[in-house]
């Protein structure tokens, strides 16, 4: 996936983390550092270093929640707002690179949808095989 989304996030001066991070924020605005990692799969020690960066371009802004001081908020900066309008374009072009039909786009949703409960299920395992090992 990396490999086939570099040529397309390259012109835009982006990774392919970063652009995680900003589809999810695209999604929704000013989430938590842990809600982010939740949501991506990255723990603090992976996520923390990439927002830093990412805010030393402009692309997203930290501080922290006012009501509780432990939790860091992430929203869009401004280059990541100007970003969301060329989503689309990178979208399109990964499409294209595969050589995309509206049939493989049924595919590629039923895939993803499948990806979303395989991973539902192995978190709700893991949970579980904790609490019984407790």
């Amino acid at each position: 996936m990396i490999a086939a989304y570099q040529p397309l996030l390259g012109p835009l001066g982006l990774t392919y983390p970063q652009y995680l991070v900003l589809l999810c924020l695209w999604e929704e605005d000013g989430v938590t550092v842990s809600a982010l990692g939740e949501r991506l799969h990255l723990d603090s020690g992976t996520l923390t270093p990439l927002l830093k960066r990412m805010e030393k371009d402009g692309l997203v802004v930290r501080r922290r929640d006012r009501e509780d001081e432990r939790k860091v908020i992430v929203t869009l900066g401004p280059r990541g707002r100007k970003l969301q309008a060329r989503a689309p374009e990178v979208m399109k072009g990964l499409f294209c690179a595969i050589g995309g039909t509206p049939k493989d786009l049924e595919e590629i949703v039923r895939l993803r949808n499948s990806v979303k409960k395989l991973i539902s299920k192995l978190e709700s395992n893991q949970t579980n095989n904790q609490e019984e090992s407790s």
